[in-house]
């Protein structure tokens, strides 16, 4: 369906309805637009879930769906539709202007204080401008899950598959969930986190919001550790100590990886790898269908080059809708974009 000459209009949705359409998509709804995501939005502080909605034609033709989430920065409400608006006809430039356009205006009506919409597109266009503050995607990889396992393994490079089988061969390592309830039990992994971050120049949250994460987001949001034991000379084997882990989130027929860390020890004994394998094993054998790495480096995310080698190891890269901002005051949007600038010159 060509939208460029049909007249559409937005209007609020329950949940069940959202999914019916959703799913309807031909890929998995992503968990950040399901209602069960609204749980973690209500527990961080700054978010509020304001609604589903769908685009629809004069004659009440669904063709995208979109939950809107609110957000604040420096005071400046910003509405956005983390993966969203889903498409439920092909996504052409053309249609992703008519969605996008009746989405805008409905925001300016509902929510006239809003500075910008943060939405997802695959196509560039002239009012879609770079985020002010975030890493957004718009390449990844992703795991088919259907496969049998050795396909799965048969898919990877050579380089890691072999990497894989010695993975295979270590009987050191050892990757397991392991359930995360307080912060007490956090802690050890937090600090891998600290020095991933510290190596490879990023930021990270508290600790406190991959708590919330895991809390409000039972049975959905899973911490899967890998850790080494060293054999005694007796045959024993030392507790533990974690090495790496990755926070991954699945829903319905879908899997992301979220979060990830791991120390210098990890990266000497391919633990990542480990994770990967045991996180795509167990899911696959829940009935989870594809597996998103969560992005890799290109010209948009130059960031994310240091994870593109290892992660194409696991098959090929593919494009998906990135994230833009779009403003609807200029003048303060401008005004945000400079006060960021300012702010990330003092801290050089």
């Amino acid at each position: 369906m060509a939208l460029a000459s049909t007249s559409l209009r937005v209007g609020e949705i329950d949940d069940a309805r959202f999914l019916e359409l959703a799913r309807g998509a031909g890929h998995p709804v992503p968990v950040e637009q399901a209602p069960a995501w609204d749980a973690f939005d209500a527990a961080v502080a700054g978010r509020d879930h304001v609604g589903r909605f769908v685009v629809e034609t004069d004659d009440a033709t669904p063709v995208a769906v979109i939950s809107l989430t609110r957000f604040d920065v420096r005071g400046f409400p910003y509405l956005w539709a983390k993966h969203g608006p889903i498409l439920l006809v092909e996504e052409t430039p053309d249609n992703e202007l008519a969605v996008r356009e009746a989405i805008v205006e409905h925001v300016r009506l509902a929510w006239p204080e809003v500075v910008f919409v943060r939405l997802h597109a695959r196509h560039p266009a002239p009012a879609l401008q770079e985020l002010l503050q975030s890493v957004t995607y718009d390449h990844t990889v992703l795991i088919d899950l259907t496969r049998p396992e050795e396909e799965i393994l048969g898919g990877m490079s050579k380089r890691g598959r072999y990497r894989m089988r010695k993975v295979f061969q270590d009987e050191g390592m050892r990757v397991k969930e392991e359930p995360i309830r307080a912060a007490e039990e956090f802690e050890e992994l937090y600090a891998i986190y600290r020095e991933t971050a510290a190596r490879d120049g990023f930021g990270i949250y508290p600790p406190e919001v991959y708590l919330d994460m895991l809390a409000s987001l039972p049975g959905l949001a899973r911490m899967f550790v890998a850790r080494r034991y060293d054999a005694g000379e007796d045959g024993s084997r030392s507790p533990g100590r974690a090495v790496s882990w990755v926070l991954a989130v699945a829903y319905e027929d879908g899997g992301t990886d979220y979060y990830a860390a791991g120390n210098a020890e990890a990266r000497e004994t391919n633990a990542a790898l480990a994770l990967k394998w045991a996180i795509f094993t167990t899911l696959k054998a829940e009935g989870v269908r594809q597996y998103d790495l969560m992005g890799v480096g290109s010209d948009r995310a130059p960031q994310l080059m240091g994870v593109r080698e290892f992660k194409q190891q696991f098959g090929d890269i593919v494009e998906v809708p990135g994230a833009w901002d779009v403003p609807l005051k200029p003048w303060r949007y401008r005004a945000l974009t400079v006060a960021l600038k300012v702010k990330r010159a003092l801290r050089l």
